[in-house]
């Protein structure tokens, strides 16, 4: 199995690709959905990179492909501008996950 980056920004993608990892640059909605239908379809690919933009412009369509396919694993990374994150993500999610404030 190997991982697969769509990401925003070319940067992401030649960071990535020295990495070993391929994948592709897309702008615009429809491109989005089209290399989502496009990488879960392909069998060889088990973990699918997707940089956090994509999730904060088109939840609704990464949502939908996170819900719908088991494989690949789907999952958001930071691109070249950081996270959006805020910068106590882990422990907030710590704190929501078992109900009690760290």
């Amino acid at each position: 199995m190997k991982m697969y980056l769509i990401s925003d920004n070319i940067d992401s993608l030649t960071g990535m690709r020295l990495a070993g990892v391929d994948g592709v640059v897309v702008h615009e909605r429809d491109e989005l959905k089209k290399a989502l239908e496009k990488a879960c379809a392909d069998p060889s690919i088990g973990i699918l990179l997707l940089t956090e933009k994509f999730g904060r412009d088109y939840p609704d369509i990464v949502n939908s492909a996170k819900l719908t396919h088991s494989m690949p694993l789907i999952i958001d990374i930071p691109d070249r501008h950081g996270t959006g994150r805020s910068p106590h993500f882990i422990t907030d999610y710590i704190s929501q996950a078992i109900g009690l404030r760290l």
